[in-house]
């Protein structure tokens, strides 16, 4: 690989990979609080408006950082990707516009609205507010979500003198069937980063003995939507996503499963490792035709393998590929085990004082964002050699006059940028958990005893 392009790739990469690190738990906390705004309005309960008061400064917190390091990633399509911001511009430009002037001003207009409006508005128009919030950031998700689809199956353009793309029609590229369960499956991802982080701060409460009428409505709330989530997750947004692959990308597949020789009633593989050189897996744990059943409905159904394909059209790195996808399958199916079994708890009633429990909720919080971006490696990975699916490649998309020592000076810069925005964004999180829900007075539980029963 040219040293340019591989400098470029890591780049863009980089910021991609730490900017999400935001937005999906913006996008997953937006829900929650909307959950937790309709329950206080309801019953008229002050520790549940307290509840969506805490969680909306941790949203503002990620909503700022996630800006901050959102933007250059806008410009490095000129600046590191000029070549492809020329074939494609012409289409993906419509949805990066809409997100930013539609989706963006939304979420940020009514968030101002919802942290700082409460005594001034309506309980009514507060709620409101909280809607809104969350509607701006799950139609902002759509439209970068939309921006990928065409990427990864490009549709509702046509081919202009210049060879450029050019938008064909705006309804089919927006509802691009590949974006629809992309974006299903990537909400609900996102939804499971704000319940496990939400669930984790409720499971530390209760066991230090803090906020506890707040934190039983955390772990209640997360552990819900957890478990709800990330069986979506699974099914069937995972499922019709992987069926997708399955049609349109068939090589992507078969990289992803470590499939190698197609053939009939192939067999999934839980744990191996990839050895391209040889063309095999080394060491495989697999269920007998199972990726068969899973992919066609039928157990002797034939999946074809990366030999079926010209090896210059395999991904360009099939052992990250693979394990991306395999690290992504495990975390979500330890997250419906935990869930599963915290909600069992819930039911019965003794989840609050399972001290075992809640521990292993309270250090869960980091798997999902491990999750989320072994998900997205593995959509990009998996769309490789292509920048826009058979029509343009990686190699053709990249800045030539940008050399690979100006690629990485600029990339050791926003490390170390990225590197004191993470660790202020640490800061300030950390410090609004200490602070507690109301900050400054004692746990309502401690004051109102009646509290414990909620």
């Amino acid at each position: 690989m040219d040293s340019a392009l591989f400098v470029h790739r890591l780049h863009f990469a980089f910021t991609a990979t730490f900017h999400y690190l935001f937005p999906q738990l913006t996008m997953g906390l937006a829900l929650l609080i909307v959950v937790l705004k309709t329950i206080g309005l309801r019953r008229n309960d002050p520790v549940y408006h307290e509840a969506a008061r805490f969680w909306g400064r941790i949203f503002g917190i990620n909503f700022v950082l996630g800006v901050v390091t959102g933007i250059p990633m806008e410009f490095q399509f000129g600046t590191n990707w000029s070549h492809f911001s020329r074939f494609a511009g012409g289409v993906i430009g419509q949805t990066l516009a809409m997100e930013g002037m539609f989706a963006f001003f939304l979420e940020s207009a009514f968030l101002g609205l919802f942290l700082y409006g409460e005594k001034r508005l309506s309980p009514k128009a507060h709620w409101l507010s909280a809607v809104a919030v969350f509607v701006g950031s799950w139609l902002s998700g759509y439209f970068i979500i939309a921006t990928d689809a065409f990427m990864q199956h490009p549709v509702g353009y046509f081919t202009a003198a210049d060879g450029s793309l050019q938008l064909a029609s705006f309804w089919d590229f927006v509802l691009n069937p590949w974006a629809g369960w992309q974006y299903a499956h990537n909400m609900s991802g996102a939804a499971i980063t704000g319940a496990f982080i939400m669930t984790s701060v409720g499971a530390f409460y209760l066991l230090s003995g803090k906020w506890t009428a707040h934190a039983r409505i955390f772990v209640k709330a997360g552990v819900i939507a957890g478990c709800l989530f990330s069986v979506l997750q699974i099914f069937p947004t995972g499922d019709r996503q992987g069926k997708m692959v399955a049609d349109l990308q068939p090589v992507t597949l078969a990289a992803m499963e470590g499939l190698f020789q197609g053939q009939p009633g192939a067999p999934l593989i839980i744990l191996g490792q990839p050895n391209d050189q040889q063309g095999k897996i080394d060491n495989p744990l697999e269920v007998p035709k199972m990726l068969s059943m899973l992919t066609y409905k039928r157990w002797k159904a034939n999946v074809r393998g990366l030999d079926a394909f010209p090896k210059q059209d395999w991904p360009g790195n099939i052992p990250l590929l693979y394990y991306s996808y395999h690290i992504m399958v495990g975390l979500g199916t330890f997250f419906v085990a935990v869930m599963v079994v915290a909600l069992f708890l819930l039911w019965r009633g003794r989840l609050f004082n399972a001290r075992w429990m809640l521990w292993i909720l309270m250090l869960a919080a980091p798997f999902p964002y491990i999750a989320n971006t072994a998900g997205w490696m593995t959509a990009e990975l998996g769309r490789q050699p292509w920048l826009v699916y058979g029509l343009m490649r990686t190699e053709a998309g990249y800045s030539k006059l940008v050399s690979a020592g100006n690629g990485m000076f600029t990339l050791l810069g926003f490390m170390g940028i990225y590197m004191v925005l993470g660790i202020l964004g640490l800061f300030l999180i950390r410090r609004e958990i200490e602070n507690g829900p109301v900050a400054g007075h004692e746990s309502v539980s401690n004051l109102h005893p009646a509290a414990e029963a909620r």
